[in-house]
């Protein structure tokens, strides 16, 4: 049974960073595309960060690039999302997925196959 855990959300001040964990059991990531996307109440899903299978190429929404890095690491089966220089809108609760890779790389549109339960990021001072 294919499940993904999130965990490493949070409170922090504006310009704070956080690490984020995506644990992946019952498939290997390296198979799959793997993406973090973030939602706040009332809002539609908003893809943040993707990883493709083929090749580990990435991509980023406009609105974390140069502060969000995405990194996996197959021997712990977990995918990691680095937030640096926090910003209050960063607020939301963050997900992680999957998605089979039928493309050769991967999107940020919220149309993966598989998904976690979700953790709350809080920047705030």
């Amino acid at each position: 049974q294919l499940q993904l855990v999130e965990s490493g959300g949070g409170l922090v001040q504006p310009g704070g960073s956080l690490r984020l964990s995506c644990a992946a059991s019952g498939f290997t990531l390296d198979y799959y595309h793997i993406g973090w996307f973030r939602q706040a109440p009332g809002k539609e899903r908003e893809g943040v960060s993707c990883f493709s299978s083929s090749g580990g190429s990435t991509n980023y929404a406009d609105s974390v690039k140069g502060r969000f890095t995405i990194s996996r690491d197959n021997a712990k089966n977990t995918v990691y999302l680095q937030m640096n220089s926090l910003k209050p809108e960063d607020t939301d609760v963050y997900y992680c997925a999957a998605d089979r890779p039928l493309g050769r790389l991967c999107v940020l549109y919220p149309t993966y196959d598989s998904w976690g339960q979700g953790t709350q990021v809080t920047v705030s001072s």
